[in-house]
């Protein structure tokens, strides 16, 4: 469909995978990066193999969800980190209304959607079943913890980036962890001396663990 142009990211596709919803007793939303797809993030999914795990990847308008850098002033990644935000949330919507409650909905991103799923989260903050963002961090200028107001109950906070990531700035990751301690997260950060912008084994296995105790 045409993105409309104040909601660019709805009435995009959501590529399925893994378990069948009906069947699933957890879901992972799956956030792309910029330039990437959903499908590409559905096919990296398959590195965790959990049994009863839905996988759920919106689609970008343009394979991009927002157009300057996450540290750009908000106001220039209008309105497209609005749209991907919502974009987020109607994936979750989908999950709950296949009767996966959201403590039981793991919520990944990758770089841009690494940001996105850290700010949809840190924005509303609820018992997810965790929030894993890899090579990302909140979105904006700078960062006030006092801004972001919610209990998070423990939920299970993972960020890992390599510590010189041309992308994503190491303080900006340490900041993001900050809000979600405040928050009530139960944070690890990991940062990979000169991994670059990538995915590890560690964070592979950190994630598959994770999905792995949610099953049970």
């Amino acid at each position: 469909m045409h993105p409309d142009s104040e909601s660019p990211h709805q009435n995009q596709p959501i590529e399925t995978a893994g378990t069948p919803l009906e069947s699933a007793t957890v879901a992972m939303i799956l956030v792309h990066g910029r330039g990437a797809t959903a499908q590409g993030m559905v096919r990296m999914a398959d590195q965790f193999a959990v049994e009863g795990v839905a996988h759920l990847a919106p689609q970008a308008a343009g394979n991009t969800w927002y157009p300057n850098p996450f540290t750009a002033p908000v106001e220039s990644n209008e309105p497209g980190r609005t749209s991907g935000l919502q974009a987020v949330d109607d994936a979750i919507s989908v999950a709950e209304a296949a009767d996966i409650p959201i403590d039981q909905v793991v919520i990944l991103g990758f770089s841009q959607g690494g940001c996105l799923a850290s700010e949809f989260v840190a924005r509303n903050p609820d018992r997810y079943g965790g929030l894993v963002a890899l090579s990302g961090g909140l979105i904006g200028e700078s960062i006030d913890p006092s801004e972001y107001e919610g209990d998070l109950d423990g939920t299970t906070v993972f960020l890992g980036c390599s510590d010189t990531d041309p992308h994503i700035p190491a303080e900006r990751v340490h900041e993001s962890a900050t809000v979600f301690e405040r928050l009530g997260g139960s944070v690890t950060t990991r940062l990979y001396e000169g991994m670059g912008h990538d995915i590890n084994e560690d964070e592979i296995q950190f994630v598959s663990e994770l999905l792995a105790s949610l099953v049970g």
